[in-house]
């Protein structure tokens, strides 16, 4: 996954991006570079330049939990962003449970029994495990072409533009949700496979996979443009599946009483004729 070095890209991407007078530096005249200059977020963090340059070229890799801890603070990284600093750092506590691509028996009979809320369960590389009816029926433009990854699907399949009205902002959440989940991946052949099979094939994918931009799923509007039942905007809440810390249960909803709401029962209608099982068909998973 990227070129080998994830701590120091992780940190260089953020310090080209913070703001100087944001982390509390005055304006001294035009800047090179943009950003932080080494030896400021070296001062900052109360270590030595040549130290910080190291951790960015890749010379060292294991600082202690209080340098990563200083480090967050002089980029002003946010709560999520520092948590993967940490999990790139290999300072963060806890190993994750792996649960691998089986969903458990009795989530998918508890999903596949909500009749109004499409339900997906996801890996951290964003390939869709399992989904109940109305969830397949909403990504039916994805699935039934034999895709699974919703990142693969935004940045090179066409009708993911059609798909979402605001592309854009679906591709950078996506991304962000990714990268969030990266930390957890460093070594992980399927990620590297998946980032080196879309970097060649798509600009976009390049430029805002290098943004280093760290959001996990959580909770969020996304808006759709559904080939059978047109316009809907839902928002999603993603859980962590306890007994598989690396599925996330993502469950979408419309607000009541709205339009969306009106069409998302009526693809539910199309939903009640796809097959009872909520596994995913085996497609690039």
């Amino acid at each position: 996954m990227d070129g080998g070095n994830p701590l120091g890209e992780f940190l260089r991407a953020r310090r080209e991006t913070t703001d100087p007078a944001r982390a509390g530096l005055p304006r001294s005249g035009r800047r090179r570079t943009p950003g932080l200059r080494r030896e400021e977020v070296a001062q900052l963090s109360g270590v030595s330049t040549d130290y910080y340059a190291r951790l960015e070229q890749g010379r060292e890799q294991r600082p202690s939990a209080q340098v990563v801890h200083a480090l967050a603070r002089a980029l002003g990284l946010d709560p999520e962003e520092a948590a993967h600093l940490h999990r790139l750092a290999r300072t963060a506590h806890g190993p994750v449970r792996r649960g691998g691509t089986r969903v458990d028996p009795g989530l998918l009979r508890l999903v596949d029994g909500w009749l109004h809320t499409p339900a997906l369960v996801l890996d951290r590389r964003l390939d869709v495990l399992a989904g109940n009816r109305l969830g397949r029926a909403l990504f039916a433009a994805m699935l039934d072409r034999g895709e699974t990854n919703l990142v693969r699907f935004t940045f090179l399949h066409p009708t993911a533009r059609d798909l979402y009205p605001d592309w854009e902002r679906v591709a950078r959440s996506g991304l962000a949700a990714l990268r969030a989940n990266s930390g957890d991946l460093v070594d992980d052949p399927r990620l590297t496979d998946l980032v080196g099979e879309l970097s060649p094939k798509s600009r976009e994918f390049r430029e805002l996979w290098a943004r280093h931009d760290v959001r996990g799923k959580a909770h969020e509007a996304k808006s759709f443009t559904h080939h059978q039942v047109g316009a809907l905007t839902l928002t999603y809440d993603s859980f962590t599946v306890d007994s598989a810390t690396d599925q996330q249960l993502v469950v979408y909803q419309a607000e009541p009483g709205s339009t969306s709401e009106q069409a998302l029962a009526l693809l539910g209608t199309v939903a009640a004729d796809l097959p009872a099982s909520p596994v995913v068909p085996a497609g690039r998973v």
